[in-house]
């Protein structure tokens, strides 16, 4: 499997600077989180790693093909976007068995290719139907598949949960895991914190078109996470918050001093982190 690396990436449009010197290096077999919110760059990026939009600087290298606006390295790189690349009037047979053969998957091949993607995302039962009559959720799980037709060595997955139900949501995080288990490369952009949670071995969080960090997500949260939150409750009291660097030492100290009706940790989360980064101002 082949490393993805981004260098030095800027892309602008017109005054606005959307991606600002982008670099990461996406390591083979791992699902990478790309978080950050509305308007911050990921979809901008995702563009530029696929050869859609080329960038004003930097570059986008997979290992041993070159560039990715490079037919030889795009074909290793299948995209799932945000907004569904489907056709409405067609099946969800048909979707898969047109998106294959651009990319020159034909015959037997094709055929066998098309079945194990609908029994991989559930859809094997409605494969005749067309897409116009699914719901969000399955046409998401569509547009995955129609990202792995090819069978690439990496897929980008674009918001891939937007819009649908916890059930849906659900069972593309168990087809995400699934790719992972299995080799797949994943780069998965998203602004649902408990999805990079799950989901992801390593994550950069981008605002303004600028990486803020990048590490696992436990490193993330020890390093820009904030204090833990001790909250007790003393007996006929009203419930007391305590922030603290060493939570077992407060409560040692809390329940040697107190008698405690209720008491818990709340401790940081990615979330935490996402908002220490980027601010905790409305975005429209």
């Amino acid at each position: 499997m082949p490393t993805l690396t981004l260098d030095s990436l800027c892309k602008s449009f017109g005054s606005l600077r959307a991606v600002d010197g982008v670099s990461l290096e996406i390591r083979p077999g791992e699902c990478f989180g790309l978080l950050g919110p509305n308007g911050a760059g990921k979809s901008t990026t995702i563009a530029m790693i696929m050869g859609v939009l080329r960038p004003d600087s930097g570059s986008v290298t997979l290992e041993g093909a070159g560039d990715t606006s490079a037919a030889q390295a795009r074909r290793a790189i299948g995209l799932a976007p945000q907004a569904l690349a489907l056709y409405d009037e067609l099946s969800a047979q048909e979707n898969l068995e047109f998106f294959g053969r651009l990319y020159g998957v034909t015959g037997a091949a094709l055929n066998k290719r098309v079945d194990e993607l609908l029994r991989f995302v559930d859809l094997h039962d409605r494969r005749r139907s067309r897409v116009k009559t699914y719901s969000g959720g399955m046409k998401r799980r569509l547009n995955l598949a129609a990202g792995l037709v090819h069978d690439p060595d990496i897929l980008l997955c674009d918001e891939p949960t937007v819009g649908v139900d916890p059930q849906s949501r659900n069972a593309i995080f168990d087809i995400v895991e699934s790719l992972k288990a299995g080799g797949k490369t994943v780069l998965y952009t998203t602004h649902y914190m408990e999805e990079a949670q799950r989901l992801c071995d390593r994550v950069a969080i981008i605002d303004h078109g600028r990486i803020l960090a990048i590490d696992r997500v436990d490193s993330l949260i020890r390093d820009h996470g904030g204090q833990s939150e001790v909250v007790f409750t003393r007996r006929g009291h009203t419930e007391i918050t305590e922030r603290t660097d060493e939570p077992l030492a407060t409560i040692r100290t809390i329940v040697a001093h107190d008698d405690i009706e209720r008491l818990h940790i709340r401790r940081p989360s990615l979330e935490a982190v996402f908002l220490n980064l980027t601010g905790r101002t409305l975005r429209d």
